[in-house]
């Protein structure tokens, strides 16, 4: 392959510094024995070394230098050099071997979303993956992503594909390690969390800003990562460390009612669930503990006793779900979303009370109202 300007020539090879040795001793009819004999080494040391299977030591470039005349430098660079192409070699060779791991993963949508850089090469896509994820191999990968310990709620309609949603809790890793936060203390988070739904109502970018500096003085990091195509999953929560917890959200449904419902149940789980337990719910069915922290989102936006008071008004038309929400201070869109969830009302009935949200493209982690 010739050099170009934009490919520079990179050899499918490893030139050992034996094979310079190999020329100088034919150039002067002398045999690897005799060689030896003048070294005082054994012929298999410079047989090996001639071969390249055998590093030249600095001991052995002084030796090969009073012989050949050749400074040791010379010789000590030249298989340094060897030894570094030979191990890119062998490094490549391994990741090609990787490449059917790597088109597991949405490298295009990755991509769009700027969690990688273009790369046409397998090997590259390879290389590329795994510093995203800090691993050194697929073995890596799946000890520490395949069995992540997760809270997730998930839509029970689908499964999410491993691969996909293991780059999408990375970027949430990534995002999160870049928000300080303070330790965890469980106080100052439910104060949060109840001045937090006071806001539901609130512009979701103004509030979801408020969301996170709350969350993060009480050592919560809530980060919004868009879905990938396979992730199918609306938030997740585990702990990055023992006094720093991940709340990550994915806008998944796009309505308010999801985005703060989702919230509090991921919410729930840290107050509520121990810091090393696995939530993942792959076959679409809730665990005791899915079901608990829905409780507890429920009653949380809707306390109980008010839910049971405005139901028994047998009137949950739009007007009056809108007087509802007012007088207990939260968004509309979440009594819609709970009437039609326990299927009071259709899905599609005031569905007007709802906001739909979107993510900024440039500002991923900013909610908007549509």
């Amino acid at each position: 392959m010739n050099a170009t300007k934009n490919s520079p020539f990179s050899p499918n090879y490893a030139v050992p510094p034996g094979s310079v040795l190999e020329e100088w001793l034919e150039e002067r009819s002398m045999s690897q024995t005799e060689l030896a004999e003048r070294m005082d080494r054994p012929i298999k040391t410079i047989n090996e070394i001639i071969k390249g299977k055998t590093s030249i030591t600095q001991e052995t470039a002084l030796q090969l230098a009073a012989v050949t005349g050749i400074e040791a430098s010379f010789w000590t660079n030249a298989d340094r050099i060897f030894q570094e192409r030979a191990a890119q070699l062998a490094e490549e060779e391994r990741l090609a071997s990787w490449s059917d791991w790597a088109k597991r993963f949405p490298f295009a949508e990755m991509v769009k979303l700027a969690w990688l850089p273009p790369i046409p090469q397998p090997v590259g896509r390879v290389r590329a993956l795994l510093r995203f994820f800090a691993v050194a191999s697929p073995d890596g990968w799946r000890t520490r992503y395949d069995q992540v310990q997760v809270a997730y709620r998930q839509s029970p309609a689908f499964k999410s594909d491993p691969a996909h949603l293991g780059a999408w809790l990375r970027q949430g890793e990534l995002q999160a390690e870049q928000l300080p936060c303070e330790p965890y203390a469980e106080a100052p988070f439910r104060a949060a969390l109840a001045e937090i739904r006071s806001l539901t109502h609130a512009n979701p970018c103004t509030a979801c800003d408020t969301m996170t500096a709350k969350c993060r003085a009480a050592g919560v990091a809530v980060v919004f990562i868009p879905e990938l195509s396979k992730t199918r999953v609306s938030g997740a929560t585990r702990w990055l460390s023992p006094t720093k917890a991940l709340l990550q959200l994915s806008l998944r449904h796009k309505r308010d009612d999801h985005l703060w419902f989702t919230f509090f149940h991921e919410s729930a789980h840290i107050l509520l669930h121990g810091k090393k337990e696995v939530f993942v719910e792959f076959n679409g069915k809730d665990s005791a503990k899915e079901h608990e922290a829905n409780r507890w989102a429920a009653d949380f936006l809707i306390p109980p006793a008010d839910w049971r008071g405005f139901l028994a008004c047998g009137a949950v038309k739009s007007p009056d779900i809108l007087c509802f929400a007012r007088q207990l201070g939260i968004a509309p869109g979440i009594v819609v979303g709970r009437l039609q969830r326990e299927k009071i009302i259709p899905y599609t009935a005031s569905n007007a009370l709802t906001r739909r949200l979107c993510l900024v493209p440039d500002a991923p982690s900013e909610p908007v109202a549509k």
